[in-house]
């Protein structure tokens, strides 16, 4: 009889039990992104339905401001309305300009907490 005894199992990671591991974390930051991309897509899309609705009562508003302004002056200083109208219209278009230019450059990195997952499981898996 051959009496080999039975060898201890290994204590190491076995590929079975490393691929289970690879996939429940692909499997969480999949999540994640996902979650990350609807609300992404909720925001903008919120966002775009707003704007556009502030933008078409603005100019309404501006419309309406400056007929009723151009209309009181007509008969006496109808060029020095128009061209003060023309002036605050190009210093409102200014300002819009600079703040949106200064919050593009500020915005925060889109899928930030996936990118932050990933760094921090990059960490864990290497030595």
């Amino acid at each position: 009889m051959d009496a080999t005894p039975p060898t201890a199992p290994s204590r190491g990671p076995s590929p079975r039990r490393f691929a289970g591991a690879l996939l429940g974390l692909l499997h969480g930051h999949v999540a994640l992104f996902g979650e990350e991309l609807k609300e992404q897509q909720h925001n903008a899309l919120s966002l775009f339905v707003l704007t556009s609705l502030s933008l078409l009562f603005g100019l309404l508003l501006v419309i309406g401001l400056s007929a009723a302004l151009l209309i009181s002056f007509w008969d006496s200083h109808r060029l020095s309305v128009i061209i003060a109208l023309c002036a605050a219209y190009a210093l409102g278009l200014l300002v819009c300009l600079v703040s949106l230019l200064k919050r593009i450059r500020t915005a925060p990195a889109p899928f930030s907490a996936s990118l932050e997952e990933l760094a921090r499981d990059r960490e864990q898996l290497l030595p």
